[in-house]
């Protein structure tokens, strides 16, 4: 770290990449070849650049399948740059691999086939998990991870890291290298707790290692933990740490369920509400497109407070919602219907595609079973005009193949087409069939309005005749004299707001 503190820093460009892609890269022939036809970075597995002097993390977002990355023993002092490198696995910023493998050594490739060229890897080809080194850094804070979601080795080792956060995308975390860092609270761990498929931690070197109750306490609320600081944890002391903090753990434990719980609450209402949205129908399941309409009706709700208006306005509700609830049972019922045509459209497309595809491979058997017998008779023939009549024979078979081919790819375009139309017209019937019918029940909801209008201005001139009579027993708020009935009293007869909801 010294030598490099005494050199420039430098920046990761492109030629220092290019460079780093060519010197680990294959050493056979197909590599050669490749370095000759120019390696493109979306190609490159794994990337090693370590002992750079890296002052920033920049320019990675070629390397879209990148599982691999080290940027160990540089002067990093922030996370940044990796958004685009969501297939990473493996991130080392630091010199310490938990998992050392031969892929450690060089770049990981898409296979290559025998012929030198490239070819995308194949089953057999896959590399080990993908992860980052960025240990040996100056790094002070974790962040620059959202985007990482399938990482699963990350080393930070070696770093000025005080607190471990911002790693909540990281769900699929197994190993954490955190040595040699300034964590100094030992409650910070719990935090860790999320990661359920975490087995591997290093924390040696950082404040809270030396705490006396530093390892059972980490055994105690990690008690998923396989190995911490390099050494295994037997079951004998997962016994004693579990014992001896029982009380907090399982306290934890409680609130962690609790959480759980709402989560799944909250999942479970964005999925209803998901189909909810693809029926047309979110939020008419209650009364919420009523109090939507009259939320900001703030005359309206002055005008409740006189006598009979509350009784009116409740029973106008009730039956509002009554016609959204229809609504939204209908559209249910509607969404399962157009999702039953869609599911009888792909069946049927997919059953004439593999008929098809089964009279091809059908022809194309029989052909090669003829032309198999064929070159068998044309080898035991001597005469070179009987070989050329079968020769010809052969093309004129060959000739006959293809416009069957062709014929049956006709067929199933056409058949695709009227698949095509006849799904296109059940569904427009079904959607016009849908918004009229939904139209005719909105059709309830504006006469219902009309009526309650109606009957709410008959309320307000009767209330209004008996204050010029003088025979109004109730008090009414001055709000509602002052906004209501000087307004209506100044142009003679009730001039009531309406809102217009149905535009």
């Amino acid at each position: 770290m010294h030598q490099l503190c005494d050199m420039e820093p430098r920046v990761m460009d492109d030629d220092m990449l290019k460079l780093a892609v060519g010197e680990q890269g294959p050493r056979d022939e197909a590599g050669q070849l490749a370095k000759q036809e120019g390696i493109l970075f979306k190609d490159v597995l794994s990337l090693q650049l370590d002992f750079q002097n890296i002052l920033r993390i920049d320019n990675l977002w070629q390397f879209e399948n990148l599982r691999k990355l080290q940027l160990d023993n540089n002067t990093i002092e922030k996370i940044e740059g990796l958004e685009k490198l969501t297939r990473l696995v493996w991130l080392e910023q630091g010199s310490v691999d938990l998992n050392p493998g031969p892929e450690a050594e060089r770049p990981s490739w898409r296979g290559h086939g025998a012929a030198g060229g490239w070819s995308p890897p194949t089953q057999a080809q896959t590399p080990r998990p993908s992860s980052a080194d960025l240990s040996f850094n100056n790094i002070e804070t974790i962040e620059g991870l959202d985007t990482l979601v399938n990482l699963e080795d990350l080393s930070l080792f070696n770093n000025r890291i005080a607190k471990i956060d911002s790693l909540d995308a990281l769900v699929k975390l197994q190993v954490l290298s955190l040595g040699n860092n300034r964590i100094g609270n030992l409650m910070n761990i719990i935090y860790l707790r999320r990661f359920k498929d975490l087995r591997t931690l290093s924390l040696a070197g950082n404040p809270i290692a030396a705490a006396e109750d530093y390892r059972m306490f980490i055994c105690a609320y990690l008690p998923d933990l396989v190995y911490l600081d390099f050494r295994r944890i037997d079951d004998h002391t997962k016994e004693l740490a579990e014992v001896k903090h029982q009380y907090s753990t399982d306290e934890l434990k409680h609130q962690e369920n609790l959480m759980q719980a709402r989560l799944e609450d909250e999942q479970a209402r964005r999925e209803e509400l998901e189909e909810h949205k693809a029926a047309f129908v979110e939020n008419l399941n209650g009364s919420f497109l009523f109090d939507s309409m009259y939320a900001e009706d703030v005359e309206g709700s002055k005008l409740a407070s006189l006598p009979g208006v509350a009784e009116l306005m409740e029973t106008y509700k009730d039956k509002f919602v009554i016609i959204c609830l229809n609504i939204f049972e209908y559209g249910l019922k509607q969404q399962e219907k157009r999702k039953a045509e869609l599911d009888t459209f792909n069946e049927r497309v997919q059953e004439a595609v593999q008929e098809n595809q089964a009279q091809g491979r059908h022809r194309t058997a029989e052909f090669e079973e003829k032309h198999l017998l064929s070159l068998s008779t044309i080898r035991g023939e001597s005469e070179l005009t009987d070989i050329e009549t079968k020769i010809a024979d052969q093309r004129e078979d060959i000739a006959e193949l293809s416009n069957a081919l062709m014929t049956l790819e006709m067929q199933l375009v056409e058949q695709l087409e009227e698949t095509i139309n006849m799904f296109e017209r059940n569904i427009v019937d079904l959607v016009e069939l849908f918004i009229e019918n939904v139209q005719s029940l909105m059709a309830q909801c504006r006469d219902l309005e009309n009526h309650h209008h109606e009957k709410l201005l008959e309320i307000a001139i009767n209330i209004l005749e008996k204050i010029v009579k003088g025979e109004l027993d109730e008090d009414l708020p001055d709000d509602v004299r002052a906004a209501g009935f000087q307004k209506l009293t100044s142009v003679g007869l009730p001039a009531l707001p309406k809102r217009d909801h149905y535009k």
